[in-house]
């Protein structure tokens, strides 16, 4: 992780994507600006899933450029998001598109982990409903 980036939890990762308000943002990085957010109304998160979230989005943009949130849905589903600004040569869409699905791959129990955390916390969804329909989906 590069020691460039600071850590930015007061200040959305831009304008554009704090003005969406049909997605939670959780967290994000931007390689132009060299920061990094993380939402405070998921500070409940255990220290080592943030770590892991700056870790994530810190590389990201750091190979691929560009600005990477993830976020979830209105209904609870967790997504990764990238754009990069207007004219921006370095950027790499298809690297973008590649890494998304890696990290989807390598972080599944993780995010499928937070998806049900923000089910029940933001959501107000029954955990237990949850987590046995996760259970079903495993088998």
């Amino acid at each position: 992780m590069s020691d460039q980036y600071t850590n930015n939890e007061n200040n959305a990762v831009n304008e554009e994507m704090s003005a969406d308000n049909y997605r939670v943002v959780l967290c994000g990085a931007n390689a132009y600006e060299k920061k990094y957010y993380f939402n405070n109304k998921f500070d409940k998160i255990p220290e080592n899933i943030k770590e892991e979230l700056h870790i994530i989005c810190v590389l990201f943009t750091e190979e691929v450029g560009g600005v990477f949130t993830i976020g979830f849905t209105p209904y609870g589903e967790l997504e990764m998001d990238t754009q990069m600004e207007e004219g921006d040569l370095l950027y790499d869409e298809i690297g973008a598109e590649l890494l998304k699905k890696e990290i989807r791959r390598k972080k599944a129990d993780m995010f499928r982990a937070l998806s049900i955390y923000f089910k029940v916390t933001f959501l107000h969804q029954d955990a237990a409903a949850l987590l046995e329909e996760d259970e079903e989906e495993d088998e």
